[in-house]
């Protein structure tokens, strides 16, 4: 395994949403059955019809997608049209990407009206035009944001220290508090933007990333560590009274499944591999908890954020097959794949009927869909 990972270092600076990256954890089946993946047929009609549904009934004619929640909708219906086979100059994507061009900020900041959201809009924009690819037209534009996700960091430059519980992460933008989901996104973007797993940036949000893990270990002191140690990974270590529904019965901080996929997806690209205890955790968290009708721990809230998480990270696992704790392989994408091709409505949408994080909106929950699918494509032949 460990020359696996080195014979796949070139790979880490593929510029897409989820980045194709290095295998990390031989727990998973190493020797299993050959991979079938989804059948190709009906996979090409499942996400022919997603596609459809996003350009004929999604944008809106100013280029948008839902702006009603800022920028963050477009960015990823742009990505997962381009990762669904879309290129640069199909009309739709060339509107998103103007669209998205005309809400670069000052600051670098890409994001709509209300400046809340500033991180989470600036890193799927990032990524989004990464994925489109136009190097020379949106290099300014690129650094600037990426130069600004640096800047937003809680490190020693805006007054914290290692010794800090927040020290590392990164919130949604301003002075929100750090959480899991967006520190991870500004990982996926400065990787996106050619940061190694040493990245200065990278390695203080490996640091926020490890205290936000059910583990006791040198790496989190938090009072929560020891309280469940399952190795699964929580939203975020920085608790006040308003969290305390968070809470479990012990005082620990309940595991779930798209925190955790995250939270291993960020050690990957940190440069942690399967020896370290951190990985070894979350792994065993995952082979026990392996669904795709379900958010472990969450049920229906965050499904299809969960979804895109869960085949990203797998893909960046670098593996075919998982093997879940009764000791059985799943082809995690064809049951995927299955699994979303069944839940999908006829004219090509996705919606969750549990309203938590917007995920009844069909912009936003086809797009979270066809990037999880973009993970799932049967072999080639």
């Amino acid at each position: 395994m460990i020359a696996k990972l080195a014979s796949r270092k070139a790979v880490l600076l593929t510029a897409v949403v989820g980045l194709t990256l290095l295998p990390a954890a031989a727990a998973f089946a190493a020797d299993g059955p050959k991979r079938v993946g989804p059948d190709p047929a009906a996979y090409a009609k499942t996400v022919s019809k997603g596609v459809n549904f996003l350009v004929s009934r999604g944008q809106a004619e100013d280029g948008s997608f839902s702006s009603f929640a800022g920028t963050g909708p477009t960015s990823l219906a742009i990505t997962a049209l381009l990762r669904s086979g879309r290129t640069p100059n199909d009309p739709a994507v060339a509107k998103g990407l103007k669209y998205l061009s005309d809400r670069v900020r000052e600051n670098g900041a890409i994001c709509g009206k209300i400046p809340h959201f500033m991180n989470y809009e600036t890193c799927a924009a990032i990524m989004c035009f990464r994925e489109a690819g136009r190097t020379d037209q949106d290099k300014a534009l690129l650094a600037k944001a990426r130069d600004y996700l640096r800047g937003i960091q809680w490190d020693e430059g805006n007054g914290h220290q290692k010794s800090d519980t927040g020290y590392g992460g990164i919130g949604y933008g301003g002075k929100s508090r750090p959480d899991l989901s967006n520190t991870a996104y500004v990982v996926d973007a400065l990787k996106a933007c050619g940061a190694e797993s040493g990245d200065e940036a990278i390695q203080k949000a490996l640091a926020f990333v490890s205290r936000c893990q059910n583990l006791e270990t040198e790496h989190n002191s938090t009072p929560f560590a020891a309280k469940i140690n399952d190795g699964g990974f929580y939203y975020t270590c920085m608790i006040g009274k308003q969290d305390e529904k968070r809470m479990t019965p012990n005082g620990g901080l309940r595991s779930y499944g798209s925190m955790t996929y995250s939270g291993l997806k960020s050690m990957i690209y940190a440069g942690l591999t399967e020896d370290d205890p951190r990985v070894k955790a979350a792994v065993t968290w995952i082979r026990k908890h392996y669904d795709v009708k379900s958010n472990p721990g969450m049920g229906d809230a965050g499904l299809y954020y969960y979804y895109q998480l869960f085949a990203k990270a797998l893909h960046a696992m670098g593996e075919d097959y998982v093997e879940d704790a009764a000791g059985l392989k799943h082809d995690w994408r064809r049951e995927l794949a299955e699994e979303l091709a069944a839940r999908q409505k006829e004219d090509g949408s996705w919606v969750n009927t549990d309203r938590r994080w917007m995920e009844t909106d069909p912009n936003l929950v086809t797009s979270f869909a066809l990037l999880a699918l973009s993970y799932c494509r049967p072999p080639a032949e």
